[in-house]
């Protein structure tokens, strides 16, 4: 019996540095019925050299200017042949046996599967694990995203659409806040899937996110007043975190995920 065609979709741009451990780390896993598509946003570094390497495992490759993550991660999903589809960025990494552990978790009439994550910070080498949110309310004031270890049918993408191009920050929570509010059915698959090396756009200042977030709450529903009270939130969360950081970079999250 062919197990079920995943296809995994990681997006580049100028990722040289980190994007041979991740293409190592997908081909790797010896998963017989595996698509793997690169989206390339026109790297100028040696990232397209590093993935020429790989060509006899791509599928799909394409190199050319986009008009940010969510476009990037749309034209993936939009040549995705696969039963269920994993996005994985160029400087995360799948650890080994994950895209067998979703195979034996797939069933039928489950739009999305979510497994664990593991958060590496490189510069301290501490790592914990993130159990992934299995609810998305309207407001979704403490959530785990973990969209590393997320996987979603391509029925389902087809059936609420893809990433919101609005969104340049929250657009994996966004698509997963308006999925679960829509009905989504989400299985939880209890096993580590991938790990998340900390940094990147969601490590950027909380106030270029501001529009956005007040977006997500008010397209999902929610009320300007939620809005509002769902950005002080993360607003009085994020000076909690500054001065968490005072004890150790990790101390924060040493309190809220498992080493």
């Amino acid at each position: 019996m062919i197990p079920v065609k995943i296809s995994i979709i990681t997006i580049t741009y100028n990722s040289e540095r980190t994007v041979d451990e991740t293409l190592r780390s997908v081909v790797s896993q010896d998963y017989p019925n595996l698509e793997y598509i690169i989206i390339d946003g026109g790297s100028t570094d040696s990232t397209l050299s590093i993935i020429d390497g790989y060509r006899e495992h791509i599928s799909y490759l394409i190199s050319e200017k986009d008009e940010g993550i969510s476009d990037a991660f749309n034209k993936g999903i939009k040549v995705a042949t696969g039963d269920v589809i994993g996005i994985l960025n160029s400087d995360d990494v799948l650890l080994p046996g994950a895209l067998k552990a979703v195979a034996e978790a797939y069933e039928e009439g489950v739009d999305v599967f979510r497994g664990n994550t593991i958060l590496w910070n490189e510069i301290t080498q501490y790592k914990c694990r993130e159990i992934p949110s299995m609810k998305f309310p309207k407001v979704p004031y403490t959530i785990h995203v973990a969209h590393q270890s997320t996987f979603i049918t391509r029925q389902a993408y087809q059936k609420y659409d893809a990433f919101d191009v609005r969104f340049r920050y929250a657009m994996d929570l966004e698509l997963l806040c308006r999925y679960y509010l829509a009905g989504a059915v989400f299985k939880y698959v209890d096993a580590d899937l991938a790990l998340y090396r900390i940094g990147g756009v969601t490590s950027d200042p909380l106030p270029k996110k501001k529009e956005e977030l007040m977006l997500l709450i008010r397209k999902n529903g929610g009320s300007a007043f939620q809005a509002k009270m769902y950005y002080a939130f993360l607003y009085v969360f994020d000076v909690a975190k500054s001065f968490l950081n005072l004890f150790g970079e990790d101390f924060k999250r040493k309190i809220r995920y498992k080493s």
